[in-house]
């Protein structure tokens, strides 16, 4: 495998829910200690800050490292386990879905299920089944036996689910794209950027706790004090069944995206313009996107004392918030060659201009 197809599959089967990133957090620091120097702030963000032919501008590279799972949160006397989600989750994407506890003792494998179709109503089994009715069943048949396997309260609960690829091999498949794509983002662009001069110092961040609020966005930009953000992340893919134009026009393979609007930020308008003309010039081609429900690090950051620069780009994805999504490897790629661009253009006059 290439660096990058090893790159995504190492973090993306690696664990790490909101709050419990520790496991990711030792592979991203892994990567990251080879081009710059680490620290952490005190939440458990990574920053590694790499040195360019100027101390200012500072450039943020941000994607969140953390992932949507769950957390157990009781053991009925029968010996399943009730959770709860840890991030956004669709209830219709769980049932049958298998998982892994994160314990002391180990992992413990285990599935999501429900009231089995054959014991409900005709009208039941018309309706959605609600995440607060469904449990985890490790196979016991006592809490007695579920704590024996090493389960507690306040465990991490995973996906279990294997990085892929896909038929023609340009496509991924595997859990947790969301955002492991925009963390491995910062590690490719500073690989790409190894041994090499730029007219700035750059601060890769990979934040945490970003699905239950964008948590480690607000410690890490503190810590940082950018002059300029670039926010790296995921984006919703439209070309799937179902979805309108109107919508979403977002496609697989027809480019990286640039956010026009989430619902907790607007980007600075120089920069996204920018970001759009580096693209045209070196033959990128762009995807122009906007999200009315939900929001990035971005929100925290562009916000940090009297205002930073901010834009968001992502590689699009079918499936996020589920078990399995699915990326186009042209995307990515399309993308380390924008943002490496893009970074050597940001000196210090350039940066002023964007709030001039």
């Amino acid at each position: 495998m290439d660096f990058t197809l090893n790159l995504l599959k190492e973090l993306t089967e690696t664990p790490g829910v909101p709050g419990y990133e520790s496991p990711i957090r030792s592979a991203v620091r892994k990567y990251l200690e080879k081009y710059g120097e680490l620290s952490q702030d005190k939440i458990g963000s990574v920053i590694c800050r790499v040195p360019g032919s100027s101390e200012q501008p500072r450039i943020m590279l941000a994607g969140h490292m953390d992932e949507v799972g769950f957390m157990v949160k009781q053991i009925t006397p029968e010996g399943f386990i009730r959770f709860v989600p840890l991030g956004g989750w669709f209830d219709q994407v769980l049932l049958g879905q298998r998982v892994v506890i994160q314990t002391k003792k180990g992992d413990v494998v285990g599935v999501i299920g429900a009231r089995p179709p054959h014991l409900l109503s005709a009208e039941e089994r018309e309706k959605v089944v609600k995440r607060k009715d469904m449990y985890i069943d490790i196979g016991a048949s006592s809490k007695e036996e579920v704590e024996n396997a090493g389960v507690k309260l306040g465990d991490p609960i995973i996906p279990r689910a294997d990085f892929v690829e896909l038929a023609g091999g340009s496509t991924y498949l595997s859990k947790a794209f969301d955002d492991r794509v925009g963390t491995a983002l910062v590690i490719s662009i500073l690989q790409e950027l190894q041994n090499k001069q730029h007219p700035n110092t750059i601060f890769g961040v990979a934040t945490v706790m970003e699905e239950v609020g964008i948590r480690g966005a607000t410690t890490s930009v503190r810590a940082v004090v950018p002059d300029v953000a670039i926010v790296l992340e995921s984006d919703i893919a439209g070309d799937v069944p179902g979805i309108k134009p109107e919508e979403s026009s977002i496609k697989l393979g027809q480019g990286p995206t640039v956010l026009l609007y989430d619902a907790r930020m607007i980007p600075n308008l120089r920069f996204r313009d920018l970001v759009l003309e580096t693209a045209e010039e070196i033959g990128v081609p762009m995807q122009l996107s906007a999200i009315e429900a939900g929001a990035t690090d971005g929100a925290a950051i562009h916000l940090h004392g009297t205002g930073v620069p901010t834009v968001v780009i992502c590689v699009a994805a079918r499936h996020i918030h589920s078990h399995s999504s699915i990326i186009h490897r042209q995307d990515y790629d399309n993308a380390v060659k924008l943002l490496v661009a893009l970074v050597n253009k940001l000196d210090s006059s350039t940066v002023a201009s964007l709030t001039e």
